[in-house]
This record gives structure tokens, sequence and C-alpha cells, in this order.
């Protein structure tokens, strides 16, 4: 496996920034941040009990920063490896539009803004589950796990699922079996969908020393895997149905997609050992995007159309 030269990316002791606001705007990773809002919203939005408009929207706010934050630490320290990989060597501090130290402090600043918000305008419990989200992304997976496991994405995917927690604690001050279920469906769905990347970009995680799934069990167990975990997925999408938090169009609309997520593992399964196209893996991974999106958007759907009748009812 490649090794990575772990020296930071030189910078002078004094110098004007020529990072443009579009740079700084790109350490947020505004795609990630994107899918954090929205599964934070939905969590938001799915509570049993309603929340001041104008606290709603300083939630989602101080989530958004701080994801954002998560995002410019990120890069930040990954520098190194992201210099190396065709698919982050244009990021703006390897490209050097953006100084490590000036992302570093970007983040920082971000992460205490975002956290202080938070706590102090809406619930401390929100804000603690916040900060405890961006140290675990930060420190936990990019800092430790992502450069010393081959589970680098298991564990660390645990970050990604904590927004519609953050969400739901915004709101009602507390976490429930139904946030933990919607994080429960992230948390499962992040391997298969980051492993899909890997096995058609494993070179780049080759060449920057990343212990990636392929690169480390094999293409072959790495697709076994990607299948175990489609396995589970899928009834636990539907989970939330069963246990009556929604209706039966979430249901039906969960198995579907839980049906074609397994699907979609299936065919990565089946792809031969010399196969160099990866179509599969490059569908699956599409299809995973759409999967999330799609669960959450009728789990939001659902929810507020059975609390609208519920008033109805009443």
């Amino acid at each position: 496996m490649a090794l990575v030269d772990d020296t930071r990316i030189d910078e002078p002791a004094f110098r004007v920034s020529e990072a443009t606001a579009g740079d700084f705007f790109s350490l947020l990773k505004p795609r990630v941040m994107s899918l954090v809002v929205f599964t934070a919203f939905v969590g938001l939005a799915a509570a049993p009990v309603a929340i001041n408009p104008f606290l709603a929207v300083v939630a989602i706010l101080a989530i958004a920063v701080g994801a954002g934050a998560s995002g410019a630490l990120n890069m930040w320290y990954d520098a190194d490896i992201d210099a190396v990989m065709s698919r982050t060597a244009t990021r703006p501090v390897p490209s050097g539009r953006v100084a490590p130290g000036e992302a570093l402090v970007f983040g920082l600043v971000l992460s205490a803004l975002s956290v202080m918000t938070l706590g102090v305008l809406v619930n401390w419990l929100s804000a603690a589950l916040l900060a405890f989200t961006i140290f675990f992304y930060a420190v936990v997976y990019t800092i430790w796990l992502k450069r010393s496991t081959p589970q680098n994405i298991v564990i660390g995917g645990a970050a990604g699922a904590f927004p519609p927690v953050i969400g739901w604690a915004a709101v009602t001050g507390s976490v429930s079996l139904e946030s933990v279920i919607l994080f429960l469906i992230i948390f499962l769905w992040t391997p298969p969908h980051f492993w899909a990347l890997a096995l058609f970009k494993s070179g780049d995680y080759e060449r920057a020393g990343i212990p990636m799934m392929p690169n480390v069990a094999g293409e072959a167990s790495t697709r076994r895997q990607i299948f175990a975990y489609a396995l589970v997925l899928a009834p636990v999408g539907v989970l939330p149905w069963y246990l009556g938090y929604v209706g039966a169009v979430y249901g039906a609309a969960a198995a579907l997609l839980g049906a074609g997520f397994v699907w979609y593992s299936w065919k990565v399964l089946r792809m031969s050992d010399g196969d160099r196209a990866m179509r599969p893996a490059k569908a699956l991974f599409g299809y995973s995007l759409l999967y999330l999106f799609a669960i959450f958007a009728v789990y939001l759907a659902d929810s507020v159309a059975e609390r609208a009748l519920g008033l109805v009812g009443a």
C-alpha cells in the first residue's frame, strides 16, 4: 500500500489570503451539508410537538453551520491525502487556494458558533449532540479511524447519522426510539454507500494509503459485506411503519426502496473479479443517494400528513 507524506502543506508565516468566498463555501462540503440539513429537518418536522418557527430556522441553520465546520476541519487535516486523490485534488486546501491554517481557524470558529447558538437559543441537549457530532467526525473519524482501520466508515458513519436526532432533540429536548431508528437508517446505509464508491475508486485510496475495505479485505469480501448491509437496511427502513410511527404510504415506499437497494447490492455481489468498468458498483452508489433522499422525503410527507389528519380528527 502506498505511503503518504504526512507533512502538512507549508505556508508562510505572514500571508494575505487570496481565497474567495466561494473557496470558503467549498470548505463546508455543501453537497454533504445539504443532506445533513435535509435529514435534520425531517427529524425536526417529524417530532410530535411543535416548535416556534424562528427557533426551527435557528436550529437548522446551526446544524448546517456545524456540518460545514466538520467539513472544513476534515479538509484541513486531510489536505495531504486529498492532494493525491483525483476526486479531491481540486479542493481548496490541497489546490492552494486556502491555507491550512485558514481552514483550521474557519472550522473551529464555525464549530463554536454553531454549538453556542443552538445551546443558547434552542436547548443544550441538541447543542451537546451537535458538538459531539463535530468532534466525532473531525477527531474520531478524520484523525483516528480514517487512516487506521478498514472499519473507518462503519464507525465513523455515526457522525452522519446524528442530524435527525439533533433535529428531534431541538424540538423535544429529548431523544426517542423514533429518532434512534432514523439514526439507524443512515448508519446502516453509510457503509454500502461508501464501499460502492470505494470499489471503483480503489486506486485513489491505494495511492493515498487509506485502508478502505476493498484495498484491505479485497473486492469480493467488500461485495459480500455490501450485500449483508443491504439485507439489514431494508427491514430497518420499514421499521417506523411497523412500530406505528408513520402510515402505510411510508411502509410501502420503504419496502420498495429497500427491495431496490437489495437488488442493486445483489448485482454488485454478482460482479466478476475482473470487472474494471464497475457499472453495478456505480449504479448502487447512485441509487443509494436516491434511496436516502426518497425514504426521508416520504417519512417527512407521511409524518406531516398523519399529524394533519390527527388535527382534523380532533
